[in-house]
């Protein structure tokens, strides 16, 4: 059986690669800046793009994605089902830890048994654990994972799980990860130094299996605001940054000294609502207009939710916010990827239609709310949810904005102590990725809803994701997931924005694969003449 999880080339490729001029072949370091923190160095401790990103210049996956997010061989070199509820991979021989200790299929189950044993995860990786029941060393290079039922998802899960040294890794914490001690991988680059939410030094793995790092080193800084990392890198301080500021991509582009990378990703910024508490009771931010407890929670009807999305003006805040880096969505997918629903547009801006729907819902006046969100995270965090919060005001649910940075932010959203939160995710291109994380009812014995910060819950969604998971008939479980999203849509369970577009810049020598995954890796990045 051949499992399939592609994305349209022509629909998510975009401008790749871009070499302008040259730089000497003995070029040897490479200095980024991002534009998100990274928070951690373990591995399984939290499920941030900016985490995996740094995660993969270490460690490695037993499947990999290409710039498009296609499956690719990994650590593993193949993989196939071998009977209904058993999948056999075979592993790549030769490969060694930065410490020297070889790769086997011990570490894959160390590797296996450790995603939901990590303390404190705000974010777990359990559920890419959970449908192995069993797993079976059948020789040091192959190993087999056996399922409770037929598990069709295995291959994409793998490409979330970076493997760890049993022997290494048996007792290490992610404390000592962040220190930079036990961040030993298989990876092209060795970690340096770690100064935590200021920069990473790196050094190439010399001893590394697959094609070599362009850098022998690299500095890997992150620079959290728009305009010093723009400034740093028309200054040379820089040599290549990510989360371009739309208010600079006009003045870039015609810089002929820089090159810009880009290309539609698969991060939708959305925003997730309080579905905690019961009808009857109070959200923490929501109040009547004289700002007194309201008594009830509004968004626990389906009215207030639509109605709330109906007064975005998801065009303005793309095309004026964005400044069309972005492309308006109603659902975490964009056309071209496995599941995406196809009738299922972005929701049209509808004021007055906002207004009937909350009269009918017994808000003729409105309410007060506050919407939350980072400052530092996302491309526009803030002045998005400014934006949303106006537009709000207008159709008389009086909105302020309080925006924080990441780190805060994060921390008190997985606590669900907000009514309304804008935050984005970066899915896999399947469709039960989102419905898994966001989407279905918060367990921790399944490992689903680990990002589900809203706490939404449907029997409904989360039946259909369940048949979705055993289902290996593709084009069968393809409508499943198609179901299930659409009803997570009528149902409003989050309010999808937009997805963003991803951009890189660079100085004038260097070339680049976008990918849609959003990733910036220093394995992606090379002297336009070594290509």
């Amino acid at each position: 059986m051949t499992m399939r999880y592609s994305i349209r080339t022509a629909a998510l490729a975009g401008v790749s690669a871009i070499a302008f001029g040259a730089v000497g072949a003995t070029a040897q370091t490479l200095t980024i800046g991002v534009g998100s923190p990274v928070t951690s160095l373990d591995p399984h401790y939290h499920q941030l793009s900016p985490n995996n990103a740094v995660s993969d210049m270490i460690f490695e996956k037993l499947i990999d994605t290409d710039a498009a997010a296609r499956n690719i061989p990994g650590l593993a070199t193949e993989w196939r089902a071998v009977g209904p509820t058993v999948w056999e991979f075979k592993l790549r021989p030769g490969v060694r830890f930065h410490n020297g200790n070889p790769f086997t299929a011990e570490d894959v189950v160390f590797t296996i048994q450790r995603l939901p044993n990590v303390p404190n995860s705000p974010s777990s990786y359990a559920a890419y654990a959970r449908p192995i029941v069993r797993m079976e060393i059948v020789d040091p290079l192959t190993i087999r994972f056996h399922t409770a039922s037929p598990y069709p998802l295995l291959p994409l899960d793998m490409t979330n799980v970076r493997i760890l040294d049993a022997e290494t890794h048996a007792t290490a914490t992610t404390e000592q990860f962040n220190a930079g001690t036990m961040a030993i991988g298989t990876g092209p680059f060795r970690v340096q130094s770690h100064r935590s939410g200021d920069r990473i030094e790196f050094e190439r793995n010399a001893t590394y299996w697959g094609n070599a790092p362009g850098f022998q080193r690299v500095s890997y800084r992150m620079i959290t605001n728009d305009a010093s990392r723009t400034a740093s890198l028309l200054s040379g301080d820089l040599d290549f940054i990510d989360q371009v500021p739309t208010t600079d991509l006009a003045r870039l582009r015609a810089d002929q000294r820089l090159a810009l990378s880009e290309t539609v990703g698969l991060r939708l910024i959305f925003l997730g609502l309080d579905h905690l508490r019961a009808a009857g009771e109070n959200s923490p931010h929501i109040t009547d207009n004289d700002g007194r407890p309201l008594g009830r929670n509004p968004l626990k009807d389906v009215r207030v939710r639509r109605a709330l999305s109906m007064a975005i003006d998801r065009s303005a805040i793309t095309s004026r916010v964005m400044e069309g880096a972005a492309t308006p969505s109603g659902q975490f997918l964009p056309p071209g990827t496995f599941s995406h629903v196809a009738d299922v547009p972005a929701p049209a801006f509808d004021p007055d239609g906002a207004r009937r729907l909350l009269a009918e819902a017994g808000y003729p006046n409105g309410f007060r709310i506050q919407l939350n969100s980072p400052n530092d995270r996302y491309i526009n965090d803030a002045r998005i949810a400014q934006a949303i919060g106006a537009m709000w005001t207008r159709i008389g649910v009086r909105t302020t904005v309080e925006a924080q940075t990441w780190s805060i932010f994060v921390n008190r959203a997985a606590r669900a102590e907000y009514s309304a939160h804008l935050i984005g995710w970066g899915s896999n291109p399947d469709g039960s990725h989102p419905l898994r994380n966001i989407m279905a009812t918060v367990s921790s014995e399944r490992g689903w809803g680990a990002s589900n910060r809203g706490r939404y819950s449907n029997p409904e969604v989360d039946s259909l994701l369940s048949q979705a998971l055993v289902e290996l008939d593709e084009p069968k479980r393809e409508q499943i997931l198609i179901r299930a999203q659409r009803m997570a849509h009528e149902d409003v369970a989050v309010i999808p924005l937009h997805i963003q577009t991803n951009i890189w810049a660079m100085r004038r020598g260097l070339t680049h694969t976008a990918r849609v995954d959003e990733l910036t890796r220093a394995q992606d990045v090379r002297p336009a003449a070594a290509r």
